[in-house]
């Protein structure tokens, strides 16, 4: 039976029979899907002159709800990391820790002391809720939280070096991923580029004689920025911080990974850690929150009182502030450091820590309950997130042989949750060091999934 334009049912016909829909999605957004699902249909029925194919009330009801489905369904979705990337930038970088979880739910469900202080009454500051905690933990005077480092590194230029110039290295001149580079955000903040030195080596004379009058009188800062997601090798050499911080010119440092322990304790190359290089003589110190700190995504300032001061007074300051949900989830991974529990108790550090054993035992446990397609292999686990590049851990693999891995991979991101593999070899592999506690179930299932002939 062929249908013309005519036979189509009304949206208000339709909607009286949706009682269903209208009650899961509201009368608004069914409104909105069936005007899609009825003007897709005229436009078949324009195309074809002697009708098409009759379209039922319930295949309209069915093609609204597929809409409606789709239209409401997050995007931003929780998944299985399998591919041994610790801190992965596209997969969400750090993983709280259940304390920072607990808080930010309990902060974000009702009121809270964002700005308010109890003792006084009145209105007090969010930057009270994790300074002391940053200054106990880095032996910084002060400190200031903002959204994430970039925002930190432009405040600080913004507020220090607007219309002066900020000297350093041309080999410090760095893009950092999504294509920001430390030039344009200098020139967003209105400081002035002062490059010294050559791509491969820069000496301290190269610094001083930047620094010298008359051109140097201009110059407010000295900038180090730690290449935290590549190497150089060779023949490369840069003075050391203590000396930098010697040249008569606040030196400000962007640590970028915020390593607050020493990452050589757990067999990778040693990280500069915030306390090292405020020891060094760094006036300020920029880190990020969601990288080895293993918190949420913040941009922390810790250094001089007086700098930081002038950093809270900025205008910038209020865009680029952290929220409260930020300042919860901080203040509770903060805490772990304090009381020496943080390997234990913080996703990413309890990775790191993950001896070879146990990661061993798990991935034999997996082939075992997947059967004869499933197998163990040694591999390497990545810290990631622009920490330790070209470093890494022995891991221990489940290797799955099966044709078209790509394909499978492919499936696997299908998933409800969605998981994330790694291809290499022709082979599908999974990393039990970055699969979190209560994930192995559903990651087994499926994988199960691609063992079953598919119909």
């Amino acid at each position: 039976m062929k249908m013309r334009l005519r036979d189509l049912p009304s949206v208000d016909r339709l909607l009286a029979q949706s009682d269903e829909l209208v009650a899961a999605y509201g009368r608004p957004l069914t409104t909105h899907a069936y005007r899609d699902v009825l003007d897709a249909a005229r436009a078949r029925l324009r195309g074809q002159a002697n009708g098409a194919a009759a379209l039922t009330p319930d295949d309209l009801f069915a093609q609204a709800r597929q809409r409606l489905a789709s239209l409401t369904a997050p995007s931003l979705r929780p998944v299985i990391n399998a591919t041994g990337v610790i801190i992965h930038t596209n997969l969400g970088r750090a993983p709280l820790c259940e304390a920072a979880l607990r808080e930010v739910a309990a902060t974000s469900r009702g009121y809270s002391t964002l700005e308010y202080d109890l003792d006084e009454g009145q209105r007090g500051s969010r930057s009270s809720h994790v300074e002391a905690l940053l200054t106990q933990l880095t032996g910084a005077e002060a400190a200031l939280v903002v959204n994430n480092n970039a925002a930190a590194v432009l405040l600080m230029l913004a507020a220090l070096a607007q219309g002066r110039g900020v000297v350093i290295a041309r080999s410090q001149l760095v893009e950092i991923g999504g294509g920001f580079r430390v030039p344009d955000v200098m020139q967003q903040s209105g400081a002035r580029l002062v490059e010294v030195g050559t791509t491969n080596r820069t000496h301290l004379r190269d610094y001083q004689q930047a620094l010298e009058p008359p051109a140097g009188d201009e110059v407010a800062l000295v900038l180090h920025a730690h290449r935290s997601n590549f190497k150089q090798i060779g023949f490369v050499s840069e003075p050391e911080l203590a000396e930098l911080a010697g040249l008569g010119r606040p030196l400000v440092d962007d640590l970028g990974s915020g390593a607050l322990l020493d990452t050589a304790a757990f067999g990778l190359t040693h990280e500069p850690t915030v306390q090292e290089s405020l020891a060094a003589g760094a006036a300020l110190v920029a880190f990020s929150g969601d990288k080895l700190l293993g918190g949420p995504q913040a941009g922390i300032v810790a250094g001089q009182r007086a700098l930081v001061d002038r950093l809270k007074r900025h205008p910038l300051a209020r865009a680029v502030r952290a929220d409260k949900l930020c300042l919860a989830a901080l203040s509770a991974t903060l805490l772990h450091y304090l009381r020496d529990d943080a390997v234990t108790q913080i996703p990413v550090w309890r990775m790191i820590a993950t001896p070879l054993t146990a990661l061993e035992e798990k991935a034999h446990a997996w082939a075992a309950a997947l059967g004869p397609a499933a197998s163990v292999a040694a591999g390497e686990s990545t810290v990631g997130g622009g920490s330790l590049p070209g470093e890494t851990l022995p891991t221990r693999l489940l290797a799955l042989n099966l044709p078209a891995p790509n394909a499978l991979a492919a499936r696997l991101r299908e998933q409800n949750p969605p998981i994330v593999a790694r291809v290499a070899d022709e082979r599908l592999l999974f990393d039990p060091r970055t699969v979190l506690p209560g994930e192995e179930a559903a990651l087994l299932n499926g994988i199960r999934s691609l063992l079953v002939p598919s119909e």
